[in-house]
This record gives C-alpha cells, sequence and structure tokens, in this order.
C-alpha cells in the first residue's frame, strides 16, 4: 500500500526578498503493509479443535480403563474388544432388513424418533399455549401451578397402564407417555417466561393498541423465548428417556424393545451397542433444540 505524504520542509517561509513562494514538493513513499489477521477458517478449526479432542481423549482413556478392568475371563461385562467383536454388525450395518423383528438399529431409531417427534411435537403446542395462559393469569397461575408441581413427579411408567387402558393400543399409548412427560418443564418455564415481560413492553403494547394475538405473537413469544427453549431442550429429554422405557414394556421395533430382547437373549454387547445409539441421538436432539434456539433468540438461550 502506497501514499502520497507531503515533508514538512516544503511548507517554509520564503525569504523576505523572494517574489514568490515556492510550490510544494510531494514524494511517494511506501509505506508498511498491513498485518494480516487470523482466517474465520483457522478461527473455526481452531475451535472444533477445542471442543472435539478433550472429549475423544477422555472417552479414549475411559474405554481403556473398561479394556483393562473388564479383560479377565471372570469379567461380569464384556470389554470393549469383545463388544466390537460380537456386535459389530449394528455399527457397521444399522439399516439391514431381514425380517419382521430382525432389523438394524438404525431402523428401530428411527421407528422411536417418529414416536417422539409426534408426542413431543404435541406437547411443544399445548405447553407453549398453556403456559402462556398461565403466566398471563394470576388466577390461572394460582389454581394450576400446584397441580404441574404434583403432576411432573409422577414417573413415566406410571401412566403407561392408564394409556394403554385409555388407547388399547401400544402405539398411541406410547406417544400419550412421551406427551405427559415432557409438557410439564414446557409450560412451566414459559409461564415464567410470560410473568418475567417487562411492564414497559405491556405499556408499548397499550399504546399501539395490540390486539391478543399480535400481543401474543410479537412481545409475548420473544420476550419468553429463552425460557421457552430451555423448556423444551429438558422436554425433548424426557421425551427421548420416556419412548425407550415405555417400549421395553409395550414391545415393537424400536429401540426400547430391542434392549428387553437382548436381556432376555443374553446379548449384553448388544445392549451397550444400542445404550451408545441412544445417547448419540439424545445428544443431538439435545443440541438441534438448543441451535433452533440460538436462532430464534439470537443467542440469549444457549447453554
Amino acid at each position: 500500500m502506497s501514499a502520497i505524504l507531503l515533508k514538512p520542509e516544503a511548507f517554509q517561509q520564503a525569504s523576505p526578498t523572494a517574489t514568490a513562494v515556492p510550490t510544494p514538493r510531494a514524494e511517494i513513499i511506501a509505506l508498511p503493509p498491513k498485518r494480516a489477521t487470523e482466517s474465520q477458517l483457522v478461527k473455526r478449526l481452531n475451535s472444533m479443535f477445542v471442543t472435539v479432542v478433550p472429549p475423544l481423549v477422555v472417552l479414549a482413556l475411559m474405554l481403556l480403563a473398561w479394556e483393562l478392568a473388564c479383560a479377565g475371563p471372570k469379567a461380569a461385562l464384556p470389554a470393549p474388544s469383545r463388544i466390537w467383536a460380537e456386535a459389530h454388525d449394528l455399527v457397521t450395518q444399522p439399516f439391514f432388513v431381514n425380517g419382521p423383528q430382525d432389523i438394524g438399529l438404525g431402523w428401530r431409531v428411527l421407528t422411536s424418533l417418529q414416536r417422539v417427534a409426534i408426542g413431543f411435537g404435541i406437547a411443544a403446542l399445548v405447553g407453549v399455549l398453556l403456559g402462556a395462559f398461565v403466566g398471563q393469569s394470576v388466577w390461572a397461575m394460582r389454581g394450576l401451578d400446584p397441580i404441574f408441581q404434583v403432576l411432573r413427579t409422577v414417573p413415566p411408567l406410571a401412566w403407561l397402564p392408564l394409556s394403554l387402558a385409555a388407547f388399547r393400543d401400544s402405539a398411541p399409548s406410547a406417544i400419550f407417555v412421551i406427551f405427559i412427560t415432557s409438557v410439564w418443564p414446557i409450560i412451566i418455564n414459559t409461564a415464567v417466561g410470560i410473568r418475567n415481560i417487562p411492564q414497559d413492553y405491556r405499556n408499548v403494547s397499550a399504546v399501539l393498541r395490540l390486539s391478543h394475538f399480535e400481543f401474543f405473537w410479537r412481545i409475548m413469544i420473544p420476550s419468553a423465548a429463552p425460557y421457552i427453549f430451555t423448556g423444551l431442550r429438558i422436554g425433548i429429554g424426557l421425551s427421548w428417556l420416556a419412548i425407550v422405557a415405555a417400549e421395553m414394556l409395550t414391545g415393537g421395533v424400536g429401540i426400547g424393545f430391542f434392549i428387553w430382547d437382548a436381556w432376555n437373549s443374553s446379548r449384553l454387547s448388544d445392549i451397550v451397542v444400542a445404550l451408545a445409539y441412544i445417547g448419540t441421538v439424545g445428544f443431538i436432539l439435545d443440541r438441534l433444540v438448543a441451535f433452533v434456539g440460538e436462532l430464534a433468540t439470537r443467542g440469549t438461550a444457549t447453554a
């Protein structure tokens, strides 16, 4: 980069005897190049390295300790090397189909996710609407909040006999268990978010004469969004826990029934692989809801 600079000597006053002012002389002086900044790609790679490498190191150490502890012939649990030898096909071929019940873990996970999507979707819709009503009304908060606090402590499987008696089918019963388990944190967090809306926002809506729907859509939901997505993240985790437990008792082709069937057949290696699938899918679901919440709230709902 170059620039034109004027030397100070060019502006010195002429002697009294001079009849004309000398013309300023301009010289081109090369400036040092601007220091290059670190590229965005390098920053992202560095952030990915810091985020990914430490968990991988810890996982490797845990697997090593597990291998050493269970390497003996009298070990009750299989070592990682034995699990890979006995159940590596469940990892390398997750989408095989050899019969109605002999299918890969990938298909079983997708079946469970379909039920979770339906149950959690209904819970999210009902939870946000009911939470907004409870948070907006003092009388509704006083009347319904104690009931919500009691019902949310009921274990998921305790609802299963009632759902089976009501629906007389395993699929809608499992969906109901997902709904009734995940709806409470969504309601409670939404209600808290609505109650914490600043009074200035309410005053602005009164000045603008917004309708109830406009106030709900333009002010209530954006203001309470961090609380809502916190409840949704808790709800999606509970949904995934509930479907696995429900499928153990209702049967079918879901991941929960696979674990129960593997236990009855004494296939401990298959159970460990299924647990790895469950944990990985649960983590992905949580991060997915967190990512959507970050986009919706512009970073105010990140964990």
